[in-house]
């Protein structure tokens, strides 16, 4: 499988956009809520996950008639419906994991999205999380990524650990090298591709990558 897109519970921006950057080949899961987002683009779940609580059972009715396969949670359960739309999708291994409408609304959802992109056991899969023209990433240690975007473009680095070693950056109006990053510090906000390119490589720690390309846009 190429891709899974995961529609969360969040706010959909932008849906111009967002269709621009979806395929005919994507699988399209939503976890609970997501699916009104999906069908509002005028897709068609594959999957939707969830205790279903934010759908109503005629919409749910009308989904399985479909021939959508629905995976039903208890309301009482240890994850939120994206952690196990993700989880989900991870057991498919495809090559990339879009996930899609998960900004906005509660703030402690919103971070708890974000978050879910530094577990361990997504390591080895691909995961984007893409808002309007804003596209994030997480780099994990000892690693490099590349940033295909244009001059102006902005580009944030957020570190997730205590300290985030040998950052190396380059392509960019401030580059570093060699660089450590402190946990909540503002250093790495707001760059600014001077070229078609950046990129990042970095020693022991997690960064998310954060891409704004309204420029290109």
């Amino acid at each position: 499988m190429s891709r899974i897109v995961i529609f969360a519970n969040g706010e959909l921006n932008q849906p111009d956009l967002l269709s621009a950057q979806l395929h005919s080949t994507d699988c399209i899961f939503c976890a609970d809520g997501g699916t009104l987002h999906a069908l509002a683009l005028g897709l068609m779940p594959d999957a939707i996950i969830g205790d279903l609580d934010s759908l109503a059972p005629e919409t749910v009715v009308e989904m399985e008639s479909k021939g959508v396969t629905i995976h039903r949670h208890p309301a009482y359960k240890n994850e939120t419906d994206l952690e196990l739309a993700l989880r989900l999708a991870i057991a498919e291994n495809p090559a990339e994991i879009l996930l899609v409408t998960a900004l906005g609304g509660r703030l402690d959802q919103m971070l708890a999205n974000i978050m879910l992109l530094t577990r361990p056991e997504y390591a080895s899969t691909l995961l984007t999380l893409l808002d309007g023209p804003y596209r994030a990433r997480l780099l994990r240690s000892h690693h490099s990524l590349v940033i295909n975007g244009q001059p102006g473009d902005t580009l944030s680095l957020i570190p997730l650990t205590p300290t985030v070693n040998s950052v190396n950056l380059s392509g960019v109006e401030w580059p570093l090298a060699q660089t450590t990053l402190s946990l909540g510090s503002t250093l790495t906000i707001s760059n600014t591709l001077t070229a078609s390119q950046a990129t990042i490589q970095i020693g022991e720690g997690l960064v998310l990558v954060v891409h704004d390309n309204t420029v290109a846009e």
